[in-house]
């Protein structure tokens, strides 16, 4: 097994252990912190596959700006330390078998689609290309959905921040006394 194997399978442990600790955390906080680390993998595995941009906007977008808005979620919430419930029997159940069929399934489309070594040479990725594939509005441009995801988010960060509001309780209202 050469050293760049050996690297890959480092890398997709360290995704995976994390992906798993962040949905079976019962602690909301620290279940984000596991997600800040996956997204830090994924951008490993970026930068491994020599795709240094995307490695860039991965650590950009999602550990720095999505991640950090779902930390500042919950710090605006007011029982943010608090564990969250154990899940239903039922729910464990049916996740456990979820995880198995899609096993499954995925092990199906691999015998049906094997993957065939590619012994051509490497594609060129070119941050101008992409500069010019996001800001088109034309041929299959991502500007409008980049722009509809942006205005989603804003709607959920002012959501997250309106249902964290605390209000104060009205206070007993004593006649003023004059002295």
């Amino acid at each position: 097994m050469s050293a760049a194997a050996i690297f890959f399978y480092l890398i997709a442990a360290f995704i995976l252990g994390t992906g798993i600790l962040a949905v079976t955390t019962r602690k909301i906080f620290r279940a984000s912190i596991w997600l800040l680390f996956s997204l830090i993998g994924i951008a490993a595995l970026y930068f491994w596959l020599k795709l240094e941009f995307l490695a860039a906007v991965q650590i950009i977008v999602y550990v720095g700006g999505i991640v950090v808005l779902i930390i500042f979620s919950i710090f605006l919430t007011i029982k943010s330390g608090d564990e969250m419930q154990k899940p239903l029997l039922v729910r464990s159940i049916f996740s456990a078998l979820a995880v198995v069929f899609g096993a499954a399934f995925i092990m199906r489309l691999l015998q049906k689609y094997p993957f065939k070594l590619n012994t051509g040479k490497p594609f060129e990725l070119k941050v101008n290309d992409i500069g010019t594939q996001m800001l088109d509005t034309k041929n299959f441009g991502y500007l409008l959905p980049f722009e509809l995801i942006s205005m989603l988010l804003l709607a959920a960060m002012i959501g997250c921040i309106v249902i964290a509001i605390k209000h104060k309780e009205p206070e007993n209202n004593l006649p003023n006394q004059t002295i």
